[in-house]
């Protein structure tokens, strides 16, 4: 078995088309035809099932492709240490990270380590709460930020970086806007603008209206931050969002209103637990406890 056969069949798996995946890898379709035929002959049996121009998998190519997959991690993992062993200066860091934490808190913390270590490249991975806890035990990313951080999850490790406050952002026609701060349970009768199902931005206010004695009335979701805010700027309903979100600008038609009692998240990094950090993370890691420990230190 070989490693140009290997990615020869992940490419046909993930296209479902020899042709496609032939023009993909910059090579003869017929060179990808052989390949495969000479993988599947080796491996004793059919990797995929044939229909006209297209193919899909066979249950066992399923499987095959599952390893393979793991495999190349793996391989690819490999490379990269050694890259970074020679020189973790110029290594590549694969950070996760929730759209909550994309306009400010990450920007920043990658602008300042970018000073200190110029040529370091980043593979950026926007995505929810727990897919992102996920790709950092799966090896597909090498952290992930998050908040909250993760107390009780296997295979991950999570350092708390800082507490943030969550804030309510009305629309400047709602009868509290000029009010500095208001009591949470008095928008038991609003309308929510929230995160969907699954989200843990949305857990968090869900959680703080039932501590109020109320659950909130969720007449519209939005899958990201900027969404969120646009339909509370139409003036479609009220939210809780954190206050890093706002600290450049807020979104036009709102306003930032305090909440009692307060509502926070801690914020962090989380790492896997069952593998070492390659140099060049390990570094940004160490950056990132550093960086926001002087920045609380200068907030006090």
């Amino acid at each position: 078995m070989e490693l140009r056969q290997i990615q020869y069949f992940m490419e046909v798996a993930k296209r479902e088309h020899v042709t496609e995946a032939a023009d993909a890898l910059h090579v003869a379709q017929s060179a990808v035809s052989r390949q495969i035929f000479n993988l599947e002959a080796e491996l004793g049996v059919d990797l995929f099932i044939r229909e006209g121009r297209n193919v899909r998998l066979t249950p066992i190519g399923k499987i095959f492709l599952e390893h393979m997959e793991e495999a190349m991690t793996v391989i690819e993992n490999a490379k990269r240490e050694v890259d970074e062993y020679l020189d973790p200066e110029k290594g590549t860091i694969r950070i996760g990270f929730p759209s909550s934490l994309a306009a400010y808190t990450l920007p920043t913390a990658i602008s300042a380590f970018s000073r200190r270590h110029p040529n370091v490249k980043y593979q950026l991975r926007q995505g929810s709460y727990q897919s992102l806890i996920d790709a950092v035990k799966k090896g597909e990313i090498d952290m992930a930020l998050l908040g909250p951080v993760p107390k009780d999850e296997k295979k991950v490790h999570g350092t708390i970086l800082f507490t943030e406050k969550l804030v309510a952002l009305l629309p400047t026609r709602h009868p509290l806007a000029d009010r500095k701060s208001i009591k949470l349970s008095q928008l038991r009768d609003d309308s929510f603008v929230l995160f969907p199902n699954g989200y843990i931005l949305r857990e968090i206010t869900v959680n703080a209206c039932q501590q109020q004695g109320f659950l909130p009335n969720v007449t519209f979701e939005g899958e990201d931050i900027d969404a969120i805010k646009g339909l509370v700027s139409a003036g479609l309903g009220v939210t809780l969002i954190p206050e890093i979100t706002l600290i450049d600008s807020l979104p036009r038609q709102t306003v930032k209103t305090l909440i009692e009692p307060q509502v926070t998240r801690t914020v962090g990094v989380i790492v896997p637990t069952d593998r070492e950090m390659l140099p060049t993370a390990k570094l940004f890691h160490e950056f990132l406890n550093e960086f926001f420990n002087m920045l609380g230190s200068f907030q006090k």
